[in-house]
């Protein structure tokens, strides 16, 4: 069962009644709800997820990438203090032990550090991240400027004639949306040639 958002919910609650006091056809109020209201949705959760699964793995790569450096110098320091002086002298189970639990410590971690690189730079959760926020803020501004009649829309004298414009406005910040993923984001980095392509509205 999905975990529910109670930002998403409130933007939800909060433009649908919106919607209601707005003087507008009844194809235009389902445009807002079925377009814009659902696209500044999905984006405000994509944008969510990209940014938590970002931070954990680069949090993961930044400590892991500290704590390796002192695994392995505390192994050395350890195997120098265990067996000092003879290095042929025999080891109690405990210090070969800890010594051994070190090193597979250090050995486990450089993995996941790895593995947590390697999986960032391939999904770029990053630029994900930036990419729906940036475009979530668009449509959501364009909404306000809309609903207050301000902005682009100031020369306008009711919701209804600066409809198409708001329309015009939505479309090209998808379709921008659109390109920016299919050119920037799905590619790998440091490959522009490629011919990927990707939608927002497609689940990733």
């Amino acid at each position: 069962m999905a975990k529910k958002d109670p930002y998403r919910e409130f933007l939800e609650k909060d433009f649908g009644e919106l919607f209601e006091n707005l003087e507008l056809k009844d194809r235009q109020k389902h445009y807002l709800r079925s377009r814009w209201l659902d696209q500044v949705l999905w984006m405000e959760g994509r944008a969510g997820r990209a940014r938590d699964l970002y931070y954990k793995l680069r949090l993961t790569t930044i400590i892991g990438g500290v704590i390796i450096p002192a695994l392995v110098s505390l192994s050395s320091v350890s195997a120098g203090i265990l067996n000092p002086g003879n290095p042929e002298s025999n080891e109690t189970t405990s210090s070969l032990y800890i010594r051994d639990a070190i090193s597979w410590s250090a050995f486990v971690l450089s993995q996941v550090v790895a593995i947590s690189a390697a999986t960032e730079q391939f999904f770029n959760y990053g630029d994900r991240w930036r990419n729906y926020r940036r475009s979530v803020e668009s449509l959501k501004t364009q909404g306000w400027q809309f609903f207050q009649l301000s902005g682009p829309y100031l020369p306008f004298k009711t919701h209804e004639e600066a409809f198409n414009t708001f329309a015009g406005q939505v479309e090209q910040i998808i379709q921008q949306d659109v390109e920016i993923y299919a050119t920037q984001i799905t590619q790998p980095k440091g490959r522009d040639d490629d011919d990927d392509s990707a939608s927002p509205s497609d689940p990733v």
